[in-house]
Order: C-alpha cells, then sequence, then structure tokens
C-alpha cells in the first residue's frame, strides 16, 4: 500500500510539499525571528525604552507575516489545486478559515 493509498484508507494526517529550496528559505527566515524575539527579550531585560522595543516587535510581526505569505501562496500553488483537482472541494472553505485567521 503506497502513502496516497493508505491516507485514503483513513489517514487524518497530512504533509507539505515544499521544496528544499522553500524549506530552506523558510528555516532561514524563521531562524532569523527567533532571534530577533530573544533580541526583544534582551531589550526587556534590560529596561530599553519602550518605543525601541514596540518598534523591534512591529519587525517581528512583518517578518512572519512575510513566512505566512510564503506558505500560503505555496499551499494555494499546491495542496489546494490538488485537492481541487481530485474533486476535493472544502478545501476552499478550509483556506478560507485559514485566510481568516492570518487577516486578523
Amino acid at each position: 500500500m503506497t502513502g496516497d493509498e493508505a491516507c485514503a484508507a483513513g489517514c487524518s494526517e497530512r504533509h507539505s510539499h515544499h521544496s528544499q529550496q522553500t524549506k530552506n528559505n523558510l528555516t532561514t527566515r524563521l531562524n532569523r525571528i527567533e532571534g530577533q524575539i530573544r533580541g526583544i527579550k534582551g531589550l526587556i531585560e534590560k529596561d530599553t525604552y519602550c518605543d525601541d522595543v514596540l518598534n523591534q516587535i512591529a519587525a517581528i510581526q512583518a517578518a512572519l507575516n512575510g513566512v505566512g505569505k510564503l506558505l500560503l501562496e505555496n499551499h494555494m500553488r499546491s495542496c489546494v489545486v490538488e485537492r481541487i483537482e481530485s474533486g476535493d472541494h472544502a478545501v476552499i472553505d478550509e483556506l478560507l478559515v485559514t485566510v481568516k485567521k492570518l487577516m486578523k
């Protein structure tokens, strides 16, 4: 039984289809964000002026939005298209819920 057959037989686990280049790009971005978060922790510990900390938080939010946009684009170009082509139109409702969460 192949992985696709196993999933068709009741597997609830889904996987992405990211290229190694995309994975590397996402990992690099997330590592940078992780460092920025540690930096903010240090700023708080050093009693840095609030406005400076808030600007760093805004930068992290923008970076996370960039990761989200990249993931959303890849998701729509691969997973969503594949599921629609296979007749699974429930993916559209799933995608709309996800987009609403991202837009908060």
